[in-house]
Parts: structure tokens; C-alpha cells; sequence
């Protein structure tokens, strides 16, 4: 595995995002790749970009049951536009039903532990099954978003789901989505144009003030708390921190 990544990395090295995913789905094969989109604005360029150069590729996203109604709004304008289908998938019913039934349905407010358990049922679980029959994953991430993603690089080996990530627009700026956008005329989130950066789910999600991080409207009432839901870390501490109080879940009497 180290080889090939590394064989991966040179040949990826100095291409632009159209390169990089034009290489990535001729090397893994549309069947065996997919696009992870979160709607953000990297993920709808991503998307053009993507369909551009191959209307067959796989593009999923996860709903999660707690979206915007403008996210929605904006899978239906997306999928309209490309006259594409999106691989949805949503959380186990009875494992929401659960978590709700115990704690509420604002959970997540109480304590860092509540939360990851529900990004983890919400989020993990499905994006496990999305990607279980998959050798590589396409992700919109950039170095720029928070210092705890400054060291991604165009590809590398995620521990989690042990297949290999991409990321094409890694070393893009926010400036630089924005005028892809802008250029290309690519759909995006109606909240985008009131203040939020990085959406996710309603309840977890504020417009972010002048001079705050770019994470910082995501679960912002927790202190000092990484901005992660668990996708996207490199190691599976965290995800196994969720895991373990999601079998504790498991475990307890209705």
C-alpha cells in the first residue's frame, strides 16, 4: 500500500483538479471510485468538474435526517442542472430512534459525547456503507479550512475506511472556489449568502462572524473542541471514541 501511495503522490504531484480526477478515474475505474459530497461550495465545484469529464461517475451524500431545507433545495437544483442522481444514504432508523428515545432529539447540545455519538450513527455509519465496495473516495478538502486539515496532501491512505482519498482542490483558496463558482455558474447553498462557510446539519450550524475560523460555526458550543464530525480525521481514535459509546448504545434495554 505505502508503494503505490507514493507511486500515486508523484504522478499526482503539479496537475490542477481537473488532472487529478481525470487520472484518479481512468487508475481506480468509475465503478470503484466515488465522489462524497457534502454540498459545500468544494464539493459543487467538484461535482462540475466531475461530471464534466465523466457524466457516469458516482457522486453520494449523505442526509442525515437534521439538513437545511436550502441544502435539500440545493441537491434538487444540482441534480436538475447535471441531470444526475445522487447515491443517498441515511442513518439506521432504529439507531436514531434510540439515541433520540434516551436523550432527546437535541442531544448533541449536552455534552462532546452525545454529539460524536450522533455524527457517528448520522454520518459514519451510513458513509461506511457507501464506501465498504470501493477501493479510493474523492473529497473536497482544502488546507486552508482549519489548521487540523493543513497537512493533507492530494492523496493519501485513510485509516478509517483503509482505502485510499483524494483530494483534488487541496491546495485551492476559499477565493479560489469562489471564483470557479462565480465562472462556471455552479449551483450552491442559498445560506452561503448569509454568512455560513462550512454547512451541515441545522441544529450543529450558525453563520460565522467577521475574524472567526472558518469551522467555527460548526457545534460552536463546544470549547476547544476539534471541528470534526469524524469523517475526515486521519487516525481512528476518534472514530472509535464514537464507536465505543455507540455500542454502549447498542447494548441498552428500550
Amino acid at each position: 500500500m505505502r508503494k503505490k501511495l507514493d507511486n500515486l503522490k508523484n504522478n499526482l504531484k503539479n496537475r490542477n483538479p481537473e488532472e487529478i480526477i481525470q487520472f484518479v478515474l481512468k487508475e481506480f475505474g468509475i465503478k470503484d471510485i466515488v465522489f462524497s459530497s457534502s454540498l459545500g461550495l468544494e464539493d459543487q465545484v467538484l461535482t462540475d468538474m466531475i461530471l464534466k469529464i465523466e457524466p457516469e461517475a458516482r457522486i453520494m451524500t449523505l442526509d442525515t435526517g437534521r439538513l437545511f431545507q436550502e441544502t435539500y433545495a440545493l441537491i434538487q437544483k444540482t441534480m436538475k442542472k447535471y441531470s444526475m442522481k445522487y447515491e443517498i444514504y441515511f442513518p439506521d432508523t432504529a439507531e436514531v430512534e434510540k439515541i433520540v428515545r434516551e436523550n432527546g432529539p437535541d442531544l448533541f447540545y449536552e455534552k462532546s459525547e452525545y454529539r460524536k455519538l450522533c455524527c457517528h450513527i448520522r454520518k459514519i455509519l451510513p458513509l461506511k456503507r457507501a464506501l465498504k465496495d470501493v477501493k479510493a473516495w474523492i473529497c473536497g478538502l482544502r488546507q486552508d479550512q482549519s489548521e487540523d486539515r493543513r497537512e493533507i496532501d492530494v492523496i493519501e491512505w485513510d485509516e478509517n475506511f483503509e482505502i485510499f482519498k483524494i483530494n483534488p482542490l487541496y491546495q485551492w483558496s476559499y477565493e479560489d472556489v469562489w471564483k470557479y463558482v462565480r465562472e462556471k455558474e455552479v449551483p450552491y447553498n442559498e445560506l452561503h449568502d448569509k454568512g455560513f462557510i462550512s454547512i451541515g446539519c441545522a441544529p450543529c450550524t450558525r453563520a460565522v462572524c467577521e475574524g472567526e475560523d472558518f469551522r467555527s460555526g460548526r457545534w460552536w458550543w463546544e470549547k476547544g473542541s476539534k471541528k470534526e464530525c469524524g469523517l475526515h480525521l486521519n487516525q481512528k481514535t476518534e472514530v472509535k471514541k464514537g464507536g465505543k459509546i455507540w455500542i454502549e448504545y447498542k447494548n441498552l434495554k428500550p
